[in-house]
């Protein structure tokens, strides 16, 4: 056996003759303990926050998005869809048109996104799912399905046929308008469903049938302003991408779901890594503790060392000692607190133990990723802080 682990391993085992130095060593292992424990479970809380604050934007964002690098439309040709039908790990795609229009209400107006979809719309998007009342529109007709919070604005039912929503589309066109009666396409629509998914999005769309909305726009019967793509799981979106660009010329933009939503990614990332930074400083004072807890057994064994010394063991492989000792009880402390914070975190997940409201528990979510980022601090700053002590074991000291 390696002779400084063999001794750093009698030592932890051992209780020194000083209690005092017996109650350091348990208050910095207990430091290394809470610390690692209290650094997954906020690390879990956060990826539960995370992976809850993107199932909004998941129930209503594609997989991919294909969108006109020229301008806000572009056309597509039956050859073409059917190149992209033959991509392998595509499983659907859908054509849409967005557009911001001006809705009418009951004397209320509201200015947001009109959103024409095809047939195929529900199998790329599950908003079908998230229907608060009513339900989804019929291909080919002038029903809508709108938010929650547009029903709200304008106090508005479903299959109101007395008080119409109304909705205006500015003419394409260019040169001054002399009559601003004639600048809109305008036209009734019939909400038929209301959608509830976030206070953002609730308020963002107006779906509606793809031909309605080429109507109003004046847009050719090919011509739309995006294609939303489903992915079959674990294709390759990469591969898929550079397909669907050749297919275009080029002349497309493709984003994957983190792109369309790249503010709020990085406000996560943001927020995580600040999470991370913050309590590793937490445990990095802890591990002060481990520092001290080494140099008061270095000064405790301190007759020891000096016979080992004397036997003709070197400097080295005195300091050695106290490193694999420190690095050991990083280790201990790591994985007790780790098994902590995994029973803690798998509590939560599984029973629900804190609610945020009655109906919705505080989101938390087990990752193999944040138990290696936690061992893999613990370990390094372990390391770090056993270095320094050790450092203090010199042949000055032992004279």
């Amino acid at each position: 056996m390696n002779f400084p682990l063999y001794i750093a391993k009698r030592y932890i085992l051992s209780n020194s003759k000083n209690n005092a130095i017996n109650i350091i060593n348990r208050i910095a292992s207990m430091g290394i303990i809470v610390g690692a424990m209290a650094l997954f479970v906020v690390l879990s809380v956060f990826s539960g926050l995370k992976v809850f604050s993107l199932s909004f934007t998941n129930d209503i964002d594609p997989d991919l998005k294909i969108s006109s690098t020229l301008g806000k439309s572009f056309l597509i040709s039956p050859s073409q869809e059917s190149q992209i039908k033959k991509i392998d790990g595509l499983a659907s795609y859908t054509k849409i048109i967005e557009e911001r229009v001006l809705f009418i209400f009951d004397g209320k107006q509201e200015v947001t996104y009109l959103k024409g979809v095809d047939s195929n719309f529900s199998k790329v998007n599950a908003i079908e799912t998230k229907l608060f009342n009513g339900q989804w529109l019929k291909p080919d007709t002038y029903q809508v399905v709108v938010g929650y919070g547009i029903a709200q604005k304008f106090s508005m039912g479903l299959l109101d046929f007395n008080r119409q929503l109304e909705v205006l589309v500015p003419k394409p066109g260019k040169g001054a308008i002399e009559n601003p009666e004639q600048a809109f396409n305008k036209t009734d629509i019939i909400p038929v469903g209301i959608y509830a998914i976030s206070e953002d999005l609730d308020s963002k769309y107006v779906f509606a049938d793809l031909g309605l909305a080429q109507e109003l726009l004046e847009y050719k019967t090919n011509q739309v302003s995006g294609i939303e793509i489903k992915v079959k799981t674990g294709a390759d979106e990469t591969a898929i991408i550079d397909q669907l660009k050749t297919i275009f010329n080029n002349k497309i933009t493709v984003k994957n779901r983190a792109q369309l939503n790249e503010s709020l990614y990085k406000m996560l990332n943001t927020e995580n890594i600040a999470v991370y930074l913050i309590f590793t400083l937490v445990l990095v004072v802890a591990l002060f503790n481990l520092i001290g807890a080494l140099i008061m057994m270095i000064l405790d064994k301190k007759g020891n060392l000096k016979t080992l010394f004397n036997l003709g063991t070197e400097i080295k492989d005195l300091r050695k000692i106290f490193l694999l000792q420190g690095t050991l009880l990083s280790v201990f402390g790591g994985i007790i607190g780790l098994v902590l914070g995994i029973i803690i975190v798998l509590l939560q997940e599984y029973f629900q133990l804190v609610m945020i409201t009655p109906t919705l528990a505080y989101p938390v979510i087990f990752s193999l990723e944040n138990v290696l980022i936690v061992m893999g601090t613990i370990i390094t700053l372990g390391f770090i802080a056993s270095l320094i002590a050790s450092s203090r074991v010199s042949k000055k000291l032992l004279d």
